[in-house]
Protein backbone atom coordinates (compact mmCIF):
# COMPACT_ATOMS: atom_id res chain seq x y z
CA UNK A 1 0.00 0.00 0.00
CA UNK A 2 1.30 3.39 -1.00
CA UNK A 3 1.14 6.80 0.47
CA UNK A 4 -1.31 8.10 -1.64
CA UNK A 5 -3.60 4.86 -1.38
CA UNK A 6 -3.78 5.45 2.48
CA UNK A 7 -4.59 8.76 2.21
CA UNK A 8 -7.42 8.21 0.23
CA UNK A 9 -8.38 5.29 2.35
CA UNK A 10 -8.22 8.16 5.11
CA UNK A 11 -9.85 10.96 3.35
CA UNK A 12 -13.11 8.55 2.35
CA UNK A 13 -13.22 7.37 5.92
CA UNK A 14 -13.21 11.61 6.84
CA UNK A 15 -16.04 11.80 4.16
CA UNK A 16 -18.00 9.06 5.58
CA UNK A 17 -18.34 10.26 8.45
CA UNK A 18 -18.97 13.85 7.97
CA UNK A 19 -22.22 12.68 5.81
CA UNK A 20 -23.23 10.44 8.51
CA UNK A 21 -22.88 12.69 11.53
CA UNK A 22 -24.11 15.85 9.07
CA UNK A 23 -27.74 15.31 9.65
CA UNK A 24 -27.51 14.72 13.77
CA UNK A 25 -25.60 17.86 13.97
CA UNK A 26 -27.72 20.12 11.71
CA UNK A 27 -30.74 19.13 13.70
CA UNK A 28 -28.83 19.90 16.93
CA UNK A 29 -28.18 22.93 15.93
CA UNK A 30 -30.90 24.13 14.69
CA UNK A 31 -33.11 22.95 17.16
CA UNK A 32 -30.71 24.66 19.95
CA UNK A 33 -30.86 28.14 18.36
CA UNK A 34 -34.66 28.01 18.20
CA UNK A 35 -35.07 27.15 21.20
CA UNK A 36 -32.75 29.97 22.47
CA UNK A 37 -33.97 32.54 20.20
CA UNK A 38 -37.75 31.46 22.30
CA UNK A 39 -35.73 31.96 25.57
CA UNK A 40 -34.22 34.73 24.70
CA UNK A 41 -37.67 36.21 23.40
CA UNK A 42 -39.78 34.92 26.95
CA UNK A 43 -36.68 35.67 28.63
CA UNK A 44 -37.09 31.84 30.45
CA UNK A 45 -33.92 30.59 31.27
CA UNK A 46 -34.79 26.66 32.36
CA UNK A 47 -32.17 24.41 31.39
CA UNK A 48 -34.33 21.23 30.40
CA UNK A 49 -35.81 23.78 28.18
CA UNK A 50 -33.19 23.12 25.96
CA UNK A 51 -32.36 19.75 26.02
CA UNK A 52 -35.62 17.76 25.88
CA UNK A 53 -36.34 19.18 22.55
CA UNK A 54 -33.07 18.30 21.34
CA UNK A 55 -33.16 14.78 22.52
CA UNK A 56 -36.43 14.32 21.12
CA UNK A 57 -35.19 16.01 17.57
CA UNK A 58 -32.02 14.07 17.14
CA UNK A 59 -33.69 10.68 18.29
CA UNK A 60 -36.27 11.22 15.09
CA UNK A 61 -33.52 11.71 13.21
CA UNK A 62 -31.87 8.71 14.15
CA UNK A 63 -35.05 7.13 13.68
CA UNK A 64 -35.70 8.51 10.34
CA UNK A 65 -32.09 8.13 8.72
CA UNK A 66 -30.26 5.11 11.06
CA UNK A 67 -30.93 3.01 8.09
CA UNK A 68 -29.48 5.19 5.67
CA UNK A 69 -26.56 6.22 8.24
CA UNK A 70 -26.01 2.06 8.56
CA UNK A 71 -26.17 1.26 4.88
CA UNK A 72 -23.38 3.83 4.35
CA UNK A 73 -21.17 2.63 7.11
CA UNK A 74 -21.77 -1.42 5.34
CA UNK A 75 -20.53 0.41 2.26
CA UNK A 76 -17.95 1.98 3.39
CA UNK A 77 -16.34 -1.26 4.86
CA UNK A 78 -17.61 -3.52 2.17
CA UNK A 79 -15.65 -1.03 -0.19
CA UNK A 80 -12.30 -1.61 2.45
CA UNK A 81 -12.59 -5.32 2.60
CA UNK A 82 -12.97 -5.75 -1.56
CA UNK A 83 -9.72 -3.64 -2.06
CA UNK A 84 -7.95 -5.64 0.53
CA UNK A 85 -6.41 -7.77 -2.16
CA UNK A 86 -4.74 -5.13 -4.08
CA UNK A 87 -3.92 -3.15 -1.61
CA UNK A 88 -1.75 -5.98 0.08
CA UNK A 89 -0.01 -7.06 -3.30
Amino acid sequence: MTEAEALQILTDAIWVAARIAAPILLTAVSVGVAIGLVQSVTQIQEQTLTFVPKFAAVGAVIILSGSWMMAEMVGFTRQLWENVPSLIG
